[in-house]
């Protein structure tokens, strides 16, 4: 295969700031030339500030499509000629497709979620869902687990979260709009959170707690809180193991960690793109085995 940079080799790229040390260059890179495709995939770190501009250009250019990251995807929205369903929803926009001049905004981190809880073993269609936090990685979830048929997801944040507000719009349009029952909880109220994890299928941590430096802490604080059976998983990818995951082992429940989210977000903005699937198997090994 010749994968040298030609006159009809297509851009793709990553917008965010900062955005140095992201792998999402090495995975689509790794898979264009698996793949045998006359793609290039860059990684530019480009602000709020400098984000239109920089659109502006992608499009002048006719780049086939691009990545945002922090700080960049709620920006991202207004930037767009169209919105997919979930990234309508969610109010944050992770990947867009140039469709002859027209920019799609799309968001698969919640896609990214539903496909590791798959990789992992595990149908939640048609269960019931505990989801810790608010922010935008839990927004993705809560909107995809909703579209995707999770019957009922009880969401807990704090009342006095800047999220708030947010997760009750959010809330509202998903039970307008699909079949889910979604209840917010206060965060605090550890008598009542016991009683979801007792009810529920899975628990999804989507908070920043455990995650590297701070790898001590845990949203819940003791093992006897995870009831049998309870399927226990975290988004956070760094450390591999958190706290959480930690006591969900020794108790010998089934868990898993945030790695193959991070990948399989990738995959499906890959196959946006491209129309193809990553080869994610190879990618797995590659890059995310050890």
């Amino acid at each position: 295969m010749n994968h040298s940079i030609t006159g009809h080799t297509g851009l793709i790229c990553l917008l965010g700031s900062p955005c140095s040390h992201s792998i999402s260059p090495m995975m689509h890179n790794a898979s264009f030339e698996t793949l045998d495709l006359d793609y290039r995939y860059l990684a530019f770190d480009v602000n709020e500030e400098a984000l239109p501009a920089a659109v502006r250009g992608l499009k002048a250019l006719g780049a086939r499509g691009f990545n945002l990251t922090m700080p960049d995807k709620n920006r991202m929205v207004s930037l767009c000629d169209e919105l997919s369903p979930a990234a309508e929803i969610i109010g944050a926009v992770n990947t867009v497709v140039n469709e002859n001049g027209t920019l799609i905004g799309h968001n698969t981190d919640g896609v990214g979620y539903m496909r590791s809880v798959k990789d992992a073993g595990y149908d939640i269609t048609g269960k019931k869902m505990t989801l810790l936090g608010a922010g935008g990685a839990a927004t993705a979830i809560l909107v995809q687990a909703a579209l995707d048929g999770v019957s009922e997801i009880s969401v807990f944040v704090r009342k006095t979260s800047r999220f708030y507000q947010r997760a009750e719009k959010t809330a509202e349009t998903l039970m307008a709009r699909t079949a889910c029952r979604i209840t917010l909880c206060d965060f605090s109220d550890h008598r009542l959170l016991k009683k979801e994890l007792a009810e529920s299928f899975i628990i999804t941590n989507a908070t920043s707690m455990g995650m590297a430096p701070d790898i001590e802490t845990s949203p819940i604080p003791d093992a006897s809180w995870l009831a049998d059976g309870l399927i226990v998983s975290d988004i956070i990818y760094n450390p591999k193991e958190t706290r959480l995951l930690s006591m969900a082992k020794k108790k010998g429940l089934p868990c898993f960690g945030g790695t193959y989210m991070l990948l399989y977000q990738g995959a499906e903005a890959f196959r946006l793109w491209t129309g193809k699937d990553m080869p994610v198997d190879f990618i797995k090994s590659k890059f995310f085995a050890g």
